[in-house]
C-alpha cells in the first residue's frame, strides 16, 4: 500500500527541523541514501508558505560501504572528511561529502542557502544549517531537495536521497481545488533488484536482446519492452523487475483528489498515465515544475486535460485526479519512453494499482478552502518580453578514450564557440555572464543519439519552440526534455527557452546541466554568473 511521506509543516512562518543523512548496505552490495527527521520521519515533505522561513540541519552521518572497511591503500586527508568548521569553503567532495539544493525554488546561490558548487559538508562535522525565506512571489507547488554533490549526486539520487517541497497556496489559483484532499507520489528509481532475472512471459512477443552502453547501462530496446535499466519505485514501494508487481493506492469512491508526482530519478523517464480498463483517462493538470499553468495569473483557473504527461527526471506535476467508481480499479503507468538508441532501456509497467475502497483512508492534508484569489504577477508575461540576448549551446559527448570506444563516456554541455570539454570544479570562470534584469534565448541543441534534460538552477524558463516550431505554452518549466540527434541529419534537434533573470535572487553563481545525474556527474554541466543591472555596476573609474 502506497502511503504518504510524512510532513513538516511550517508554524508562525518559520520551519526548524533536523535531517540526518545517512546510509545502509543492502544486498548485491548496492547503497540505500534517506534523510531522517528528529522523530524518525524518512524523507519528509517540507510545507511552508510564501514568505516562511526554514532552517533546517543536515547532518551528514554517512559511513563508508561495508568493502571500503577492509585494509585500503592509503587515502588522503581529504576522503577522510575535514577539519574545516567553514563547509562553506570545503571545496573538495568524496562520496561521503554531502549538501543540499532545493530544486526549483528562486533562493540566493550563496552558502546556507543554495549554493551546491562548493558547499560540502562531511561525515563529522557539526550540523551545517541552511536558512532562508521562501520569497513571497515564488509560485505555489511542488519542489524538492536533493543532494548535489559533483561527481557523486548520481549514486546518492539513485539510492533514494530525496523528498519534496510544498509552498502552500496553488487553491488560491484554482478555485476548482479548494478543500480537497491532496497526495503526494515520488517516483525514484534504483539499480535492478533482480539483474539477472528472465523477463516474465510475454505471449509471443520476443525478448530483446540485453545490450548495455559504456557505463554499463542497458540500452534502449526500441520496442518499448525489455529489461528495464533501472526498478522504479513510488513512495519507497518497489516496482521491481521482472515481474512488477504494483503497488496499491487506495482512494474513495469517486474522490475528487489533488495528486502531486514528482519524478525523483537519477536517470529514468517516465510517461505517466492513468488506464482504466486499459482505456486512458484524462486527469487535469494545473502545475508543472511547480508553476501554476496560468501565465502570471492572466488567465486564472486554466486546467490542460491530459490523458499522459512525459516527465524527464526532476519533473513534477500536480493534476486534478477526477475519481473513479466504487470497486474499480485504474493502473497507474508510465509508458515507454524512446530515449534513443544511445540512451537507457525505460519501458512500459505499471507503478501503482488505484482501487476505489469505501473504507478508503482519508488523505491526511487537504487543500485551504480558499477564501484570497491570487493575482496576476505584477512582471510581465515571459513571452512578451525581448530577449537582450541568444545564446547556443549544445549536449555532445565522446569516448574517454578516443582509442577505445568502450572506454567510459564523458559528457559536456558547451555554450557555441567556446571550447568543448567536461565541466571542471577547479576552473573560477563562468561559461556563461548575464544581468539581473535580463531576459535571453537560449537554443539548446542535442548532438547526441541520447535524450537529455536541461536544468537552470535558480530560475524557470519559457519554451518557445521544439526543433524550430514555434509552440505556444501557457508555463514555465525549470527542467526540460531535448530530442536525440538520429545521426545523419545535419541540423540538430533542439528547443529554444527564454530564459527569465529579472528576479533579484538570481544575482550569484550557479550551474546549468543535464538532469540525468550520471551525465551531469560525467561533466555535462556549466555554469553562469549573474551580475548586478548594468546602471547598478561600479563604475571602472571607482
Amino acid at each position: 500500500m502506497v502511503t504518504e511521506p510524512p510532513s513538516l509543516e511550517s508554524r508562525n512562518g518559520v520551519l526548524e527541523t533536523t535531517l540526518a543523512f545517512r546510509n545502509v548496505d543492502v544486498d548485491g552490495g548496492q547503497q540505500r541514501f534517506c534523510y531522517v527527521g528528529d522523530k524518525g520521519e524518512e524523507a519528509p515533505t517540507l510545507r511552508l508558505r510564501p514568505g516562511d522561513q526554514l532552517v533546517l540541519h543536515l547532518r551528514n552521518q554517512l559511513s563508508a560501504p561495508a568493502h571500503l572497511l577492509a585494509p585500503q591503500p592509503a587515502m588522503s586527508a581529504d576522503m577522510h572528511g575535514h577539519t574545516d568548521a567553514d563547509a562553506c569553503t570545503a571545496g573538495g567532495m568524496t562520496p561521503l561529502s554531502t549538501n543540499l539544493h532545493f530544486h526549483g525554488l528562486t533562493i540566493p546561490s550563496v552558502c546556507h542557502q543554495d549554493d551546491v558548487l562548493h558547499t560540502s559538508v562531511e561525515p563529522g562535522d557539526t550540523a551545517f544549517d541552511y536558512r532562508f525565506r521562501i520569497p513571497s512571489d515564488e509560485a505555489p507547488g511542488l519542489y524538492w531537495y536533493h543532494p548535489h554533490i559533483h561527481g557523486y549526486s548520481n549514486a546518492q539520487v539513485q539510492g533514494g536521497a530525496s523528498g519534496a517541497v510544498v509552498v502552500e497556496g496553488i487553491e488560491q489559483a484554482y478555485a476548482q481545488l479548494a478543500g480537497l484532499p491532496e497526495r503526494v507520489f515520488i517516483i525514484r528509481d534504483q539499480p535492478l533488484v533482480h539483474p539477472d532475472a528472465e523477463p516474465v512471459s510475454s505471449g509471443n512477443i520476443p525478448t530483446p536482446i540485453v545490450q548495455r552502453d559504456n557505463e554499463g547501462d542497458i540500452l534502449n530496446t526500441g520496442t518499448g519492452t525489455g529489461k528495464p535499466s533501472r526498478d522504479l519505485s513510488i513512495n519507497f514501494v518497489p516496482v521491481s523487475y521482472p515481474e512488477y508487481r504494483p503497488a496499491i493506492i487506495a482512494v474513495k469512491p469517486m474522490q475528487r483528489q489533488l495528486w502531486r508526482v514528482m519524478n525523483a530519478s537519477a536517470i529514468t523517464y517516465v510517461d505517466l498515465q492513468i488506464l482504466v480498463g486499459n482505456v486512458p483517462q484524462l486527469f487535469g493538470v494545473v502545475s508543472l515544475d511547480g508553476v501554476p499553468i496560468n501565465e502570471n495569473g492572466m488567465t486564472a483557473g486554466r486546467i490542460l486535460w491530459e490523458d499522459h504527461v512525459l516527465l524527464p527526471p526532476a519533473g513534477r506535476m500536480e493534476f486534478l485526479f477526477k475519481g473513479i467508481p466504487a470497486g474499480a480499479r485504474a493502473s497507474f503507468i508510465t509508458r515507454s519512453v524512446d530515449t534513443g538508441p544511445a540512451g537507457e532501456n525505460d519501458p512500459i509497467r505499471q507503478l501503482a494499482m488505484i482501487m476505489a475502497l469505501d473504507d478508503a483512508a482519508e488523505p491526511s492534508h487537504h487543500l485551504a478552502v480558499a477564501s484570497v484569489r491570487s493575482s496576476s504577477s505584477p512582471r510581465a508575461w515571459l513571452a512578451n518580453v525581448k530577449p537582450a540576448h541568444v545564446r547556443t549551446l549544445y549536449f555532445s559527448e565522446h569516448p574517454s578514450n578516443p582509442a577505445d570506444p568502450n572506454s567510459p563516456t564523458v559528457f559536456m554541455i558547451t555554450v557555441d564557440g567556446q571550447l568543448a570539454k567536461p565541466y571542471d570544479p577547479a576552473d573560477p570562470l563562468p561559461n556563461i555572464v548575464a544581468h539581473q534584469g535580463d531576459v535571453e534565448d537560449w537554443i539548446i541543441e542535442n548532438r547526441t543519439r541520447e535524450l537529455h534534460a536541461f536544468h537552470i538552477h535558480q530560475i524557470h524558463f519559457l519554451m518557445l519552440a521544439w526543433n524550430g516550431v514555434s509552440v505556444d505554452e501557457p508555463f514555465l518549466r525549470d527542467t526540460v526534455n531535448v530530442p536525440y540527434w538520429d545521426g545523419k541529419s545535419t541540423a540538430y534537434p533542439s528547443v529554444r527557452l527564454r530564459m527569465d533573470f529579472r528576479d533579484p535572487d538570481t544575482i550569484g553563481v550557479f550551474p546549468y546541466h543535464c538532469h540525468l545525474l550520471e551525465h551531469e556527474d560525467g561533466g555535462m554541466m556549466g555554469t553562469i554568473r549573474v551580475l548586478l543591472p548594468v546602471h547598478l555596476e561600479p563604475s571602472s573609474t571607482e
